[in-house]
């Protein structure tokens, strides 16, 4: 059927508004566009962690715990309204009534998480579905709640949903018919008319009663199936000012765009996410300077990520198994670049089954700078957290002395409160780099943070503007004016040394491995092969399933490190991010041990 017959096939169904039902035009992105929205980096904290399946308890507790004292301005939580039952990540995304009862708890412990964390100082930004219901034909909701397809008792009910009239179903066919794209099912899920006055008021509803439990925002999930006149209609029926961000996946050619909708609020900029998957792992990231001439939502409108919870799923993005450390690297690069406002995905190991719900009955738990029960805690990652007070530091300042000696290495300042170095390639980087940075002594929020007037990691010295440093092979040095410190030897190598000579450090991975494989250590100086996998240190299996090897390393040294499995056939497996981080000791030896990743 061509485009032209099935618009005039969908007008007949009644698809179309009628005259008496037309809906508002789209909002301009201008002035009178900000009375709809307030934009979340209004305040000196802007960066979001989308804590993906996480129980109302456990961001509650981590907000406290850590999200808090790290600065972090907000966290997205999943939705919470009841939804259809099973473990699957994907049915939070099959709503049946908008009873605040979910698989991550009540609405009492929802309103609680929503205290707790503006008592840490982090606002909340709740996922919110205004385009469809449920996509199963009938069933009972996780609070008890009786539905079929088209009649969710007390909610809506037939006439309440759009149905274009395809065959052999609803389901969207083109996504070159706008019209289509807006009235039909999105994989059989139940497709509301928010062209209508009852739907509108009964979504804006649900939206207060959120907000009347202390919301500072919504993600409104799949927004490029609703028009945009319908979403600014129900903004207007919000009772306060919140932060909205916008799904809208932009396929190219396709004539719905993520440009249409920032009059409404910011937009997921998914194009960037491809850009950044794209350049880190190929293409190079010298051509990451600009993004406000390439056609995108405007920075200031933009929501952005490295990865969220579908792109770390269909492949569309970096993510925990990306090789050669460029899941943490992109990180580091999107809370350093002015570019849009960043959300940081915290979520659970073992995604690459696509369905898999969250482990440990969805209680997040976190431990030092990693995750433990099956989940990753990307948001406690040192160079992440690093990374959040660094963009709270240098603000809106622009981006300035910008470098790319090649393609895979970038420098650049925020004005004169910040300054970052990213290696893309596979060897070390050493060079002068000129800064507006003050003279002083800076910590390296990469590798460590700031203690009393002493860096955990490494530090740098900037003399007249110049900073020295050798950055390792597939990672990064940041400093800010927000860090001042000294590092426990030299101050501009990237790796800490003392004089007094080498140490040994004892290296125990447990691995499980086939016939045939070996387990290797590489890491970021020289005694560890400086990330060429070709130098990697074999160990040895004499006590498997730990492998176990002994290195010389200069004391005092601050070094990161993997560890690879090479196949029967040469070819070579990373475990996952982020890199690991030790110091060697000043004297005596030191044993790092650990889990295959």
């Amino acid at each position: 059927m061509s485009k032209w017959i099935k618009l005039v096939a969908l007008a007949a169904l009644g698809v179309f508004c009628t005259a008496a039902e037309a809906r508002p035009p789209p909002v301009d992105a201008g002035a009178d566009a900000h009375s709809l929205h307030a934009r979340a980096p209004s305040g000196s904290k802007d960066v979001i962690i989308q804590m993906f399946e996480w129980t109302w308890d456990s961001v509650a507790s981590e907000c406290t715990n850590f999200i808090g004292p790290a600065a972090y301005g907000f966290v997205q939580v999943s939705p919470p309204q009841e939804t259809i039952q099973g473990d699957q990540w994907w049915t939070d995304y099959q709503p049946v009534s908008y009873i605040l009862t979910s698989k991550r708890g009540s609405r009492t412990s929802f309103a609680n998480m929503i205290t707790t964390c503006h008592a840490a100082g982090v606002g909340v930004i709740v996922d919110t579905i205004w385009n469809h219901m449920a996509g199963v034909d009938s069933g009972t909701g996780i609070a008890g709640s009786s539905f079929t397809h088209y009649v969710y008792p007390g909610i809506y009910q037939n006439q309440d949903f759009h149905h274009c009239g395809l065959e052999p179903g609803d389901d969207i066919v083109n996504y070159d018919n706008a019209v289509e794209v807006q009235t039909c099912e999105l994989v059989n899920l139940a497709d509301l008319a928010t062209d209508t006055e009852y739907v509108r008021g009964r979504l804006a509803q649900y939206g207060n009663d959120l907000l009347s439990l202390g919301a500072d925002g919504l993600r409104l999930d799949a927004s490029k199936h609703i028009p945009v006149g319908d979403i600014a209609n129900i903004l207007s029926r919000l009772n306060r000012t919140v932060y909205i961000t916008q799904e809208v996946i932009f396929g190219s050619g396709e004539p719905i765009t993520p440009n249409q909708y920032t009059g409404n609020g910011d937009v997921q900029e998914f194009r960037y996410t491809s850009a950044l998957k794209d350049a880190f792992s190929s293409s190079g990231i010298s051509n990451l300077q600009d993004f406000e001439n390439r056609g995108w939502v405007p920075g200031t409108g933009a929501n952005v990520f490295v990865t969220n919870h579908d792109t770390e799923r269909n492949g569309a993005s970096l993510n925990n198994n990306s090789p050669s450390n460029t899941y943490v690297t992109a990180m580091i690069f999107s809370l350093a670049h002015p570019y849009g406002t960043p959300s940081i995905l915290s979520s659970y190991d073992g995604f690459t089954n696509t369905d898999l719900g969250a482990p440990n009955g969805g209680t997040g738990t976190c431990s030092g700078s990693g995750g433990t029960n099956g989940w990753l805690c990307q948001h406690r990652w040192t160079a992440v957290a690093g990374m959040v007070g660094f963009r709270n530091q240098v603000g809106s300042a622009a981006l300035n002395n910008w470098v790319a000696p090649q393609s895979q290495q970038i420098a650049f300042g925020r004005g004169s409160l910040g300054f970052v170095a990213i290696n893309n390639a596979d060897s070390a980087w050493t060079s002068t780099f000129t800064t507006s940075l003050p003279d002083g002594s800076y910590c390296d929020v990469v590798s460590g943070q700031t203690s009393g007037t002493n860096c955990t990691g490494s530090s740098f010295t900037v003399s007249s503007g110049s900073l020295s440093a050798t950055v390792p092979a597939r990672s990064a040095i940041a400093v800010h004016t927000g860090q001042l410190g000294t590092g426990s030897g030299s101050t501009g190598s990237g790796g800490s040394t003392s004089p007094s000579g080498s140490v040994t450090v004892n290296f125990a991975e447990t691995a499980t491995t086939t016939f045939g494989e070996n387990i290797f250590l590489v890491g970021s100086i020289s005694q560890l092969g400086t990330w060429n996998t070709a130098n990697a240190i074999a160990l040895s299996s004499a006590s498997y399933p730990t492998w176990t090897v002994s290195v010389s390393i200069p004391a005092g040294t601050t070094f990161q490190y993997k560890f690879i499995r090479k196949e029967t056939d040469g070819s070579v497996v990373w475990e996952s991010d982020p890199n690991r981080q030790a110091t060697a000791p000043a004297s005596g030896t030191s044993t790092l041990s650990s889990s295959w990743r």
